[in-house]
């Protein structure tokens, strides 16, 4: 089989997309990755753990604006339509898995779908909410219906879809698109990559505390600052790290200048996969402080998955979204929004280090029966089904 990954991303530090194009790669298919380049140091082709990744458009992450943000979407849909009409030209895909945001890139493999291709929208977010809570929009926004209105032209286009949890699928379902066209994969660890060794690494004298993701406000890093600025006297040795890119950054090397915490919070920026995998089975805590908004709710984080297979001990927010997929024996949650329930469980997690030890053995159970080495023959016999089906409509 010949498959495409097409995403508005970077490939190689998106574990979703990756998990997909490896799994196919590992049984012998041919798989390309559409996707973005990060800077003039990265190859415009090359070839990652046996996927060929195309780099077609250079990014930044810094869109402060809607009109930015829209236009660097649509240049990327431009260019990889093009794209898609060369390769396909050459030698056609029997499956294009199209990653959203944004919804509308589905229609880049409209050539493609023309010559027989089977197509999956694979829905990461949900772009109304995920539009609404960026720019604060309000619920009867104009713009927001046309976005439900592409959303459902999206799925429609599409062969099938695929929804990121189970609580997106119930909206999906009741908005845009039929069960019948449904399956639901949630970010499941990569076993290859998020597991420990018998013998753990060795640890520092400090107690570390790891964030590792987008850097957006919803994502409630700020409230995971002032709780840690908090209880920074009664742990001394305790630090907090945070790596990844995004809008909220300026704000939060603001927050940390203004606490004078610089040796204390630390923006480690972005890591290839592998390398933050390393990094996060040698965190003495893991910080997922989500805002529980509109958004926040219903997003779920790949991160508590990979801390619990890695051991680790997650403390995460009070999230509609967590709540349904995890529970108090292997998560301490906390008040969503209160940086003071944050820094109390900060702190009992840091003194009583067998509770956590506890906590994050019953979260590896929970990892070990949940992670994609056990799920992702479900993806494998769907795309094996779409690709018949595309054959099938050929010999007739």
């Amino acid at each position: 089989m010949k498959a495409c990954m097409l995403a508005y991303t970077f490939y190689e530090t998106d574990n979703r997309v990756r998990r997909y194009a490896e799994a196919l790669s590992e049984r012998g298919d041919s798989v390309e990755v559409i996707s973005l380049k990060r800077d003039e140091n990265q190859p415009d082709e090359e070839i990652v753990n046996g996927v060929k990744v195309f780099r077609i458009q250079k990014r930044v992450v810094n869109e402060r604006g809607k009109l930015p943000h829209l236009l660097r979407l649509l240049f990327f849909f431009f260019n990889s339509s093009f794209f898609l009409i060369k390769r396909s030209i050459t030698s056609s895909y029997d499956i294009i898995h199209v990653h959203s945001v944004p919804d509308f890139e589905v229609f880049a493999a409209w050539f493609p779908k023309c010559l027989g291709t089977r197509i999956i929208l694979d829905f990461h977010e949900m772009v109304p909410e995920l539009y609404a809570n960026k720019f604060n929009v309000s619920k009867g926004s104009i713009i927001l219906r046309a976005l439900k209105l592409i959303e459902k032209a999206s799925a429609r286009f599409a062969d099938h879809v695929i929804i990121v949890n189970h609580l997106l699928e119930k909206k999906l379902i009741s908005r845009s698109v039929n069960k019948e066209k449904c399956d639901t994969f949630i970010n499941y660890p990569a076993g290859a990559l998020f597991t420990i060794s018998p013998k753990k690494p060795e640890k520092s004298n400090r107690f570390v505390m790891i964030y590792p993701g987008s850097l957006n406000w919803h994502q409630g890093l700020d409230i995971a600052i002032k709780a840690f600025y908090l209880v920074k006297d009664r742990l001394p040795d305790a630090e907090f790290h945070i790596y990844g890119e995004g809008s909220a950054q300026p704000e939060l090397e603001n927050l940390i200048r203004e606490l004078n915490f610089s040796s204390r919070v630390i923006l480690k920026g972005v890591l290839p996969s592998n390398e933050m995998a390393r990094v996060m089975a040698m965190a003495d805590l893991g910080i997922v402080p989500k805002r529980a908004d509109s958004y926040g709710n219903v997003a779920f984080s790949t991160k508590i998955l990979e801390f619990m297979a890695l051991r680790v001990p997650v403390i995460a927010s009070d999230t509609r979204i967590d709540r349904y997929y995890f529970n108090d024996s292997n998560i301490r949650f906390f008040k969503s929004g209160d940086e003071k329930s944050l820094a109390e469980a900060i702190f009992y997690l840091a003194k009583n280090p067998e509770v956590g030890k506890r906590m994050a053995e019953n979260g590896y159970r929970h990892a070990a029966a949940n992670n994609w080495e056990v799920k992702k023959h479900d993806y494998l016999s769907l795309v094996d089904r779409l690709a018949g089906e595309g054959c099938r409509e050929e010999v007739q």
